[in-house]
């Protein structure tokens, strides 16, 4: 008799997991209809942060929307939750543009330049990082992460960031 009653009361709690999970993956239009832009986004903000999960790249996303939106102190908060715990280098990688597209290079250069320590064969990373160097002025720099990246090879995306470096085009992330 237990064992029926634990079975059934495993099956509904599974078959609400899923009905939450399919909840999850829409977005009813009161979160954010009639609105103002701030209670909105903070409403889908929300929403976000359960889709993220655990998920780094999804959290520096949110992160992303409050840096840039206004809420510095926030998304600053979401940045450095991630980096006082176990991340990957494309995290470190990640925030550093937000703070880059900022237009905070003191706070980005620290972290890309660890980007490139840690990544020597990314040939995308290393021009990407260059061209961000020759965008901030530093040409000699660039160039010779241009030059580390080419010599791996001469991947499509690096060759066209260091293109648009040059003509003031930040590259496609």
């Amino acid at each position: 008799m237990k064992n029926r009653i634990a079975a059934a009361l495993a099956a509904t709690l599974f078959v609400a997991g899923i009905g939450i999970g399919y909840a999850a993956q829409k977005v009813a239009p009161q979160v954010f209809h009639g609105k103002s832009k701030e209670d909105a986004a903070r409403a889908l903000l929300d929403v976000a942060r359960v889709q993220a999960g655990d998920g780094s790249w999804e959290r520096i996303a949110i992160g992303r929307v409050l840096y840039l939106g206004g809420h510095k102190q926030e998304g600053q908060a979401v940045f450095d939750a991630m980096l006082a715990g176990k991340h990957e280098d494309s995290d470190e990688f990640r925030i550093a543009r937000v703070y880059r597209e900022a237009g905070e290079w003191a706070k980005a250069k620290p972290l890309f330049d660890r980007f490139v320590a840690n990544n020597p064969k990314d040939e995308k990373g290393l021009a990407e990082v260059g061209a961000f160097y020759l965008l901030n002025g530093d040409r000699d720099a660039a160039e010779k992460l241009f030059d580390r990246s080419f010599a791996i090879s001469a991947e499509i995306w690096a060759t066209v960031g260091a293109a648009g470096a040059y003509l003031g085009v930040v590259p496609e992330e």
